[in-house]
């Protein structure tokens, strides 16, 4: 009894330190994974006789390097999306109004089809009667309003008086400039954990004894291996469909499709909501140009078409073979991780549980666990 009294103690400090700490967990973790998906490189790079720090920067250097170029290709078709934002606003508020016309229209119809029209009228007469007769009863028993005083006028300008403009500011930059804070500690952290990775294997590796030192040591490597075989089975999921999206928005003429192409592959890649999320993006474009219902629902179809031949075909073969988790887990984990850090979470959930299953699994006491948890 007192064992599991204890046990459940440490996990609700556990969860609790995981939830207050969320920043400083999510930094680490990103830049972990950042790092095993960048040792390969590094090792590459050292064969041309440069140091492990050397080949660190190097490789840190292009990656930053790739991810300004995709940046800068992303932020010109944002800047010219948002010149034609007005024009896009005024075709969405028309369809908007079309679509409410339409529906009245439709609602009037049917009310014509069940109730006569004469009928409905004397029905609507008979019920504004009685609300006439209530407000003018009302209008003649209120009192005058009273004058207020200059004291009182005074008081309410006190209290309605807006915030300060630097209040609000900081209200709204504060949790922006938290994660823009800790962000900028992810391009360190991957440097140090690459340059002196060698050091901390061998560190954490003699903390223990014996078969111990065995079991950690395959435990690291099984944790990099299934975190790296995660991410890029993502990326070449994603950077597959996000071809393959543009292409078709492209053939069926979607504004801005190599954005939208992008967004709506990446999109997709994100467990349960990917489809609706998939869908969004070629659809708003697609509504704030003049085409007709079918051309659209024609985008909708195609964009979850590759969505559901994505999930259920391709990611099983690309990603699901390195993780080995069974979908109650993976459901199981995406519900926990999301309500404890909310959409990081959400992204982060099977690593983090498939982190824990190849941890299990050279442990001898948690074997079972890793059984429970593969599929």
């Amino acid at each position: 009894m007192i064992n599991i009294g204890t046990g459940v103690i440490s996990t609700a400090v556990a969860v609790a330190l995981l939830y207050y700490g969320r920043p400083f967990f999510v930094t680490v973790i990103i830049s972990a994974m950042c790092a095993f998906l960048l040792d390969p490189a590094v090792r590459l790079v050292m064969r041309l006789r440069l140091p492990r720090p050397a080949a660190t920067g190097v490789v840190i250097a292009i990656a930053l390097a790739a991810l300004y170029l995709v940046g800068v290709v992303i932020w010109a078709q944002v800047s010219k999306l948002s010149q034609d934002l007005p024009t896009y606003t005024t075709r969405v508020s028309e369809l908007l109004d079309k679509t409410s016309a339409k529906l009245d229209e439709i609602e009037n119809g049917m009310l014509d089809a069940i109730v006569p029209k004469r009928l409905r009228e004397q029905q609507q007469e008979i019920q504004q009667k009685p609300q006439e007769a209530a407000k003018a009863r009302r209008r003649r028993a209120a009192p005058p309003p009273a004058t207020p005083q200059p004291q009182q006028v005074q008081e309410v300008r006190i209290k309605t008086e807006p915030r300060p403009a630097i209040a609000v500011v900081y209200g709204y930059a504060a949790h922006y400039f938290r994660a823009m804070l800790m962000a900028s500690f992810v391009p360190f952290l991957v440097y140090f954990m690459l340059s002196w990775s060698d050091h901390f294997r061998r560190s954490i590796t003699h903390l223990f004894r014996g078969e111990q030192r065995f079991s950690v040591g395959k435990s690291l490597e099984d944790v990099a291996e299934s975190t790296r075989a995660f991410i890029l089975g993502n990326v070449v999921l994603g950077v597959l469909l996000s071809l393959v999206s543009a292409a078709v928005f492209f053939f069926l003429k979607v504004p801005y499709w190599p954005l939208i192409g992008i967004v709506s592959g990446f999109l997709s890649l994100l467990p349960y909501v990917g489809l609706p999320l998939a869908i969004l993006p070629p659809v708003l474009a697609a509504l704030a140009i003049p085409n007709k219902f079918t051309v659209i629902l024609t985008i909708a179809a195609a964009t979850g078409a590759l969505h559901l031949v994505a999930s259920n075909f391709l990611y099983p073969k690309i990603v699901g073979r390195h993780v080995h988790l069974n979908p109650l887990v993976i459901t199981l984990a995406l519900m926990f991780w999301t309500l404890l850090w909310g959409g990081v979470g959400l992204v982060l959930a099977v690593p983090i549980t498939a982190a824990i299953k190849a941890v299990c699994e050279n442990v001898e006491s948690l074997q079972p666990v890793a059984k429970v948890l593969g599929d």
